[in-house]
């Protein structure tokens, strides 16, 4: 019998919890060793809870991170994402909680609140000790966090560097349920590569464009062909505004062509295979507030 199949293993969902921009899928990148979502430094670059999946050996972690989770969401896509991140808390077997070494605040509080009331054991993560120039001042504040929650444990770590990741991924290892593997040991994520195109166009947007168009950008794959040593893939970008779109485009298209590049070569680097990248922008009116435009873009997840 196969091992995976056998009542030996042990398997359980993992919700990744934080506010926002605490490097939530930069840690989920780090542990699955390959780069599953896009990441920035602007919050909100998540936009959907994704699953991650890490086995080793007879345990199987299902990885689900989730978009920070905002105090007063005023936005509907904001409302939205933190609706997402909040029901993942529900599911999980195990939560971790991630802070940003030396700061909690408010944002962190409301989370805080939300993991009480979901009942579920948590992991204390304190993300981005590389960043930390006082290490002495580290001590007092894992200590502080640590008597405000019955925490499994607390994990001090770094997702950028990988310091620590392993401590992470034993702690978790300790506390999965008996039961058998969601996912084949071989699979990474639930999402298909589609999703992987739509999220790495996204990234190149925001890295070059993120002052300008933080949030009214969508990016959603539209076709998608296999040939023999190459993939043709056609992207659309939606923007809500005509100025936004004369943004992404740039003068005499330099911008759009930029990004295409960014893309195209991260995507030949993730997919090991030669890409043809065709991209497009339109201009769809009030999309980041309207419930339709935001499931067909696939933001919208809670139904």
């Amino acid at each position: 019998m196969d091992r995976e199949n056998t009542e030996s293993t042990r398997c359980g969902l993992v919700a990744l919890v934080g506010r926002p921009n605490v490097g939530k899928t930069t840690l989920m990148n780090r542990l699955l060793g390959e780069k599953l979502a896009a990441t920035t430094r602007k919050p909100h670059t998540t936009r959907h809870r994704i699953l991650g999946i890490v086995t080793q050996g007879a345990d199987q972690m299902v990885l689900m991170d989730t978009p920070g989770i905002d105090v007063e969401p005023r936005k509907r896509m904001n409302q939205l994402l933190t609706r997402t991140a909040v029901s993942a808390l529900g599911d999980a077997d195990i939560v971790c909680f991630i802070v940003e070494a030396l700061r909690f605040d408010a944002g962190d509080e409301h989370v805080l609140k939300l993991l009480r009331a979901s009942g579920r054991p948590a992991l204390l993560v304190v993300n981005k000790v590389d960043r930390v120039g006082d290490k002495s001042a580290l001590l007092p504040f894992l200590e502080a966090r640590a008597q405000e929650f019955d925490y499994l444990g607390v994990v001090p770590l770094s997702g950028r560097t990988g310091q620590n990741l392993q401590g992470l991924v034993d702690e978790l290892r300790r506390y999965l349920p008996p039961g058998p593997f969601l996912y084949d040991p071989d699979q990474l994520s639930d999402r298909p590569e589609r999703f992987r195109a739509e999220e790495m166009i996204r990234e190149a947007l925001l890295e070059r464009l993120g002052q300008e168009l933080p949030y009214a950008v969508a990016v959603r794959v539209e076709g998608w062909e296999d040939r023999p040593g190459i993939t043709h893939i056609d992207a659309l970008i939606v923007v809500e505004r005509e100025s936004q779109k004369g943004i992404v485009i740039g003068k005499g298209g330099h911008m759009l062509k930029r990004v295409g590049q960014a893309a195209r070569e991260q995507l030949e680097a993730l997919l090991g295979r030669k890409i043809m990248l065709r991209l497009t922008v339109r201009v769809e009116s009030g999309w980041s507030q309207s419930d339709r435009a935001l499931r067909e873009l696939g933001i919208d997840e809670t139904r």
